[in-house]
């Protein structure tokens, strides 16, 4: 997941980001509220990591980080196909 889909989807997110960084407290995780710059600054403070151990952590996180998306919404489930056909029948 990139990060724009991570900021987009902090709430759902920021579950995954508390199971990984435990040092991170309610109140961090609504401070950084999706931003990249204030989980890293978080993540150089609780753990006392370097700027760049932070980011590399930060961005094996990213890489792991599950879609929130429900099943099959990559794809269109059969119903939606049903409903093109229609529409498309609809304008023949």
């Amino acid at each position: 997941m990139n990060w724009d889909q991570i900021e987009g989807k902090w709430k759902q997110v920021m579950g995954s980001a508390r199971q990984k960084w435990g040092k991170l407290t309610d109140d961090d995780l609504a401070f950084i509220n999706g931003s990249r710059d204030r989980f890293l600054g978080r993540l150089q403070e609780r753990y006392g990591l370097g700027k760049e151990e932070a980011q590399k952590q930060i961005e094996a996180w990213t890489a792991t980080v599950p879609s929130t998306e429900p099943a099959g919404c990559a794809q269109s489930p059969p119903e939606h196909t049903d409903a093109g056909e229609t529409a498309k029948g609809a304008h023949r």
